[in-house]
């Protein structure tokens, strides 16, 4: 018996409802009818024998079918998006949205800071950002790249890594000249820690030295935050030492309003990430916003700063 060839553009329609999470946005969104819309969805679900989304007259979620079949159905969407962008002309604009998940702290510091050259260079592509330390799911959430800094877990996501982000403990001088410099991972037991409890095992500091190997500790916290950028004034106004990733604090080392509590001890670094589906066809927008953020924050200026070089260009 002949196949039947699948409905490829109800499935499509299906994962831009459920990255909208309503019918009148995937509606919007893809310039289409609301019945049309509707009317795809009772299409794949006549067909299929299985409801796909649960309505109710405020909410719209996803089955356990639904939620099964979304990230296939959005690779279908995704593809024939890039497929159309590359077989269209190349001398056309490159234009459309893109959707990007960066953490909160890095975001706000330095991402404002490189996207003017882009947005110039590409007026007709639109760039949405979502901020958080939350890791998203790249594939059900419709977002089409993701900034990481992290030790990447193994997954089917495609990963593009461009940079080292040290760990550094710190503390004002100020700190140090009235509790000491810390000199063995044991002695942060008698030091006050402000503490991010965002990290993957809270309140847990790890150390490596060269000679002597891993330590583990737990100092007592005075402060927590979920935010590392709040950290910051505390630090400096010497009431208390912390982890914090390089780039929150590379210019108050620079400037000598911190400094490194240890430094024959080093905390694990983390890598800075590019992460993708697992899709390698992309639209060319999101190609270009892929290759423009690889170039831009491969030599970040807290790197140039470690290294004791001029940062390249890159206002912040």
């Amino acid at each position: 018996m002949t196949r039947r060839l699948p409905d490829f553009e109800a499935w499509a329609i299906f994962a831009k409802v459920a990255e909208c999470g309503s019918f009148s946005g995937a509606a919007r969104e893809l310039g289409l009818a609301n019945p049309t819309v509707s009317k795809a969805i009772g299409r794949l679900e006549a067909q299929l024998g299985l409801a796909l989304l649960a309505r109710t007259s405020r909410r719209l979620s996803l089955t356990e079918a639904g939620r099964g079949a979304l990230e296939r159905a959005s690779r279908i969407l995704r593809e024939g998006e890039a497929l159309e962008d590359e077989a269209a002309d190349q001398a056309h604009v490159p234009r459309g949205r893109v959707r990007i998940s960066a953490p909160l702290s890095f975001g706000t510091a330095f991402l404002g800071g490189i996207l003017p050259d882009f947005l110039a260079a590409y007026p007709e592509i639109t760039l949405e950002f979502a901020l958080s330390d939350r890791r998203v799911d790249l594939v059900a959430e419709g977002f089409d790249v993701a900034l990481r800094i992290a030790a990447l877990d193994d997954s089917s996501l495609l990963a593009r890594s461009l940079c080292k982000v040290r760990i550094l403990l710190v503390g004002a001088p100020a700190y140090f000249a009235g509790r000491g410099h810390p000199t063995h991972p044991r002695e942060l037991q008698h030091h006050d820690a402000l503490a991010y409890s965002g990290s993957a095992q809270r309140g847990v500091w790890r150390f490596r030295h060269p000679l002597f190997g891993e330590e583990t500790v737990e100092p007592p916290v005075r402060l927590w935050s979920d935010n590392a950028d709040l950290l910051n004034p505390v630090l400096v106004d010497g009431q208390g030492i912390a982890l914090q990733p390089e780039f929150l604090v590379w210019r108050e080392l620079r400037d000598g309003q911190l400094e490194i509590g240890m430094p024959d001890w080093s905390a694990p670094a983390l890598g800075l990430h590019l992460v993708m589906p697992p899709n390698p066809l992309r639209p060319q927008r999101v190609q270009l916003l892929i290759d423009y953020l690889a170039k831009a924050l491969a030599h970040p200026p807290w790197d140039s700063q470690l290294k004791g070089k001029p940062p390249a260009k890159f206002r912040a």
